[in-house]
């Protein structure tokens, strides 16, 4: 057996290169009749610097028996990456051919998440900063020239100033808040807004339809009366919506929405890599993360494990992919706060994972106080953080206007907010 070759030439030798030259770790003994012995190998290599002499490794398995290898290293690790490759690939197959029996779909579909994690990786790479230094200055003119091709805006031109927009690629911006604050509202004018810029965009809507997405749409794009829309009102003028949807279908930007129906009642990252290739989209939003299905998942994971995954493979899509995806997120009952403070939910709040905030970007929380609407920029990976921006929020309208905070609002402003609470009213659409 290959493992013990591999034992006996280290433990002979007192050489641990044949393991850390060619990429081999602990994984590859795991499940084997040695990953016991392996193990304390790699560990007394790692806390004192050399291979264990034979009489320290036999102290510990004097059951062992030593084999002469006369095998090439070559042949040892080619070897063992085979006998590692067929290990992972078996069971996959067999659960891929259990599923096909019910529905060949799924089989499919279970093969082709699996095939990322089956694929060998033999050799590391990586950029040297000092001779592709100029790659770097180039990246840097082009920024300064075309600032367009690697930002969005926010659709809030106030927070922009903070954040410096929305980065086209590299960036998983959670957005988050207890139920009920606005946080789908505030995705939705995003995503909306960087349609308008001309790009195609997808929204992933687990709780609502098509119809309240594209209502919703009507509203922040044009300003169209949410309540009107969906209650069915005829204060709504008919003649003028019905012109402006006839001006709609002429644009030429997508704006695709999908519901767990479209992705089998199964959301995965797999299928929305899928998806955004499919509709040729340029940013994402979905407006929920515990809806999506954990590829990596294992019987046993916990939920903050589950979501730890999902949130790490997305980041891992928007870089391959080069485009932006913005993710609703809940904050737990810590995320409550007293109803005077101006204080928004903390990262320690968001529900079930601190994973999720570690893997984002930009992670922005939101609170609604009376008739306003509270931004604060939790974490950003190239600027301050614990900053806030505040918006008067007409939300049947889809209108947000920029105030200051408390502590600097004029007379002025703090009267026509008066005004705006008293029509405004307690509606959620």
């Amino acid at each position: 057996m290959v493992e013990l070759q591999i034992l006996s030439k280290i433990l002979t030798t007192g050489n641990y290169s044949i393991l850390e030259d060619n990429y081999i770790t602990s994984e590859y003994f795991e499940g084997t009749e040695f990953e016991n012995e392996f193990q304390f190998v790699r560990e007394h290599y790692e806390k004192y610097g050399n291979v264990p002499d034979k009489a320290t490794f036999l102290r510990q398995f004097p059951e062992i028996e030593f084999v002469e290898v006369t095998e090439s290293d070559r042949y040892l690790v080619d070897t063992i990456r085979e006998e590692f490759l067929f290990r992972k690939y078996a069971p996959v197959l067999q659960q891929a051919a259990k599923l096909a029996k019910k529905d060949a779909n799924a089989g499919v579909e279970y093969m082709l998440s699996a095939m990322k994690d089956l694929q060998p990786n033999y050799s590391l790479t990586g950029i040297d900063l000092i001779a592709d230094a100029t790659q770097r200055l180039e990246h840097y003119k082009e920024r300064v020239e075309h600032q367009d091709d690697w930002y969005f805006s926010s659709g809030f031109p106030e927070l922009d100033n903070v954040i410096h927009g929305i980065q086209r690629g590299e960036e998983l911006m959670i957005i988050y808040a207890r139920t009920n604050q606005g946080k789908s509202w505030v995705l939705e004018k995003m995503i909306t807004h960087i349609w308008k810029q001309g790009f195609n965009v997808g929204y992933v809507s687990p709780e609502m339809g098509a119809d309240s997405i594209g209502y919703r749409f009507d509203t922040l794009y044009k300003g169209f009366s949410n309540k009107d829309l969906m209650w069915g009102n005829k204060d709504l003028a008919l003649d003028e919506y019905e012109k402006y949807i006839e001006e709609l279908k002429q644009q030429k930007s997508k704006f695709i929405v999908a519901t767990p129906l479209d992705f089998g009642n199964k959301i995965t990252v797999s299928k929305l890599r899928n998806f955004v290739k499919q509709y040729k989209l340029e940013a994402l939003a979905i407006d929920g993360i515990t809806y999506l299905t954990d590829e990596r998942g294992r019987r046993n994971d916990n939920k903050t494990t589950s979501l730890t995954n999902i949130s790490e493979d997305l980041m891992t899509l928007s870089v391959e992919l080069g485009i932006p995806i913005l993710v609703v997120v809940q904050a737990n009952r810590g995320g409550v706060v007293d109803g005077e403070s101006d204080k928004n939910p903390g990262l320690e709040t968001i529900r079930d994972s601190d994973g999720i905030s570690h893997n984002a970007s930009k992670v922005i929380s939101l609170r609604q106080k009376d008739d306003s609407l509270m931004m604060c920029v939790e974490k950003q990976r190239n600027g301050k953080v614990n900053i806030r921006v505040k918006y008067l929020w007409n939300i049947n309208i889809g209108e947000f206007i920029p105030v200051s905070n408390d502590e600097t609002e004029t007379k002025e402003e703090k009267a026509e907010r008066r005004e705006r609470k008293k029509a405004k009213g307690k509606d959620v659409f």
